[in-house]
């Protein structure tokens, strides 16, 4: 506090010479902004459901759904894939220099995440799997179950690890990379038991497309 009130003090004292700086580079970042929020909007616009056909091909989609099976075999955890083409406008139009592209993107993860029921596993341990194409984004949405064990500098490195695979438009070898990882953190915690009763598939496995 005391430093701000010194720079507004040492402001006053030194006539017009500092507010001159501050509206020439006020407007240059307001008129960036803007621009990136138009590309971003549009990019969006570009963007449809066609295009996550495309890029996830029906023989895509039964591969990524077998390894889905497969995975939950070893654990019991449910995992949910969602390849969105492009936000909805409501959600790009929030884009200004208090809201970053990158928590709009998160945020419309976890609104997937409630939507597809992802939040009502029987052990609170569903994970989603979600693919931006418009952005070559990928978020992973756990519930607490599995959050509890797994930190979100850990969450941040498997994304890493597909960064590079997506924005190469490797959508299968990326999704495949994150559902391998997923698959290793939920059989650590959340283990198939061999004696336990028999395990019910609480979600889809095939991936969803939007």
């Amino acid at each position: 506090m005391v430093a701000a009130i010194s720079a507004v003090a040492a402001h006053r004292a030194d006539g017009d010479r500092a507010p001159t700086a501050a509206r020439t580079e006020q407007p240059a970042k307001q008129q960036a902004m803007k621009i990136q929020k138009i590309k971003t909007i549009a990019r969006h616009l570009w963007f449809d459901a066609s295009d996550a056909k495309r890029a996830i091909s029906p023989a895509i989609l039964q591969r990524l759904a077998d390894r889905v099976a497969a995975s939950e075999r070893q654990h019991t955890g449910q995992i949910r894939i969602y390849v969105e083409a492009a936000m909805p406008l409501s959600y790009v139009t929030r884009l200004d220099r208090h809201v970053s592209l990158k928590n709009i993107v998160r945020e419309r993860a976890v609104m997937q995440f409630g939507k597809l029921q992802v939040w009502d596993t029987a052990q609170n341990n569903g994970v989603l799997i979600y693919l931006l194409l418009a952005e070559h984004a990928i978020e992973i949405v756990a519930d607490r179950g599995l959050s509890l064990h797994v930190s979100a500098e850990q969450w941040q490195q498997v994304v890493a690890h597909m960064a590079a695979t997506f924005q190469q438009k490797r959508f299968e070898e990326g999704l495949g990379q994150a559902l391998e990882e997923v698959s290793t953190l939920l059989v650590t915690y959340f283990p198939a038991s061999q004696d336990g009763p028999g395990r019910i598939n609480e979600l889809p496995d095939t991936p969803f497309l939007g």
